[in-house]
């Protein structure tokens, strides 16, 4: 039995690759709002397949390294597929731009995540995670064809991909789900997740990607936040070293 835990997670990653492929399929066909609830699908089995890795005791490095090929699809290349087709592809070449920042970006940050895997990853995602930014475009998507029955604001949407892709190869660190509530930060977190879930699922088209939003912008507010006080210690550091300095040159002075 131990060798066949790996069937389990493995199911939901394959799950993940065929949401992805119908995402990129119904896009094709103009479905646009069916493809971003398939990237949202495949985010959820996403988030359910490494969870059940370590309850079963089945994670391996094989399944990291599936599960990024995975993402790559779901959450790199569907989404900039389903951007161009929605708003740059009028753009002509120009229009090519944005989806492949964010494609690459993506590539970039699933690697990263790979070397980090077992080590600071598990403490918190180094820079904004591939599924989130993923998440984020197609809220966006879905939130804008809720309130206005199509994708109004491509200069919006442009400087979402710009600013997402910038996040996913950042140092700026997000808090991971914790498999373990044992800290008090901890639960407090699991209270947060509860409100938001049970908030989305009264209405997911209008409050999915605030929700979001709010996640990444408490991220950059922390990150911005920790190296203002380090840059305040540096000078703090620097300003106690001259007095230091200049107080042994006042006293070789007297001598």
């Amino acid at each position: 039995m131990p060798k066949y835990r790996g069937i389990f997670p493995g199911t939901f990653t394959m799950g993940n690759v065929v949401c992805g492929f119908i995402a990129i399929l119904t896009t094709f066909e103009g479905h646009i709002t069916t493809a971003c609830w398939f990237v949202i699908l495949a985010a959820f089995l996403d988030a359910l397949d490494g969870k059940v890795a370590r309850l079963s005791g089945s994670a391996s490095q094989f399944g990291v390294e599936l599960d990024s090929l995975a993402d790559f699809l779901s959450f790199g290349v569907a989404p900039a597929f389903l951007v161009y087709a929605t708003k740059f592809s009028s753009l002509g070449k120009w229009g090519w731009v944005p989806p492949i920042v964010f494609i690459m970006a993506a590539a970039y940050r699933l690697a990263r995540f790979n070397l980090l895997a077992d080590t600071e990853e598990k403490r918190d995602f180094i820079g904004l995670p591939v599924p989130m930014a993923a998440l984020t475009v197609v809220s966006f998507i879905i939130f804008s064809y809720n309130l206005w029955e199509n994708l109004r604001y491509g200069e919006i949407l442009i400087s979402i991909i710009i600013l997402l892709s910038f996040l996913m190869v950042s140092q700026i660190q997000y808090d991971t789900i914790p498999d373990r509530y044992d800290r008090l930060s901890d639960r407090i977190k699991l209270v947060i997740l509860l409100i938001a879930g049970v908030a989305i699922i009264f209405s997911p088209r209008l409050l999915l990607f605030p929700i979001i939003s709010l996640y990444i912008l408490y991220g950059m507010i922390r990150e911005f936040y920790r190296l203002f006080h380090v840059g305040v210690d540096k000078v703090s550091a620097h300003s106690y070293r001259r007095r230091q300095n200049k107080g042994f040159s006042d006293d070789e002075q007297e001598i």
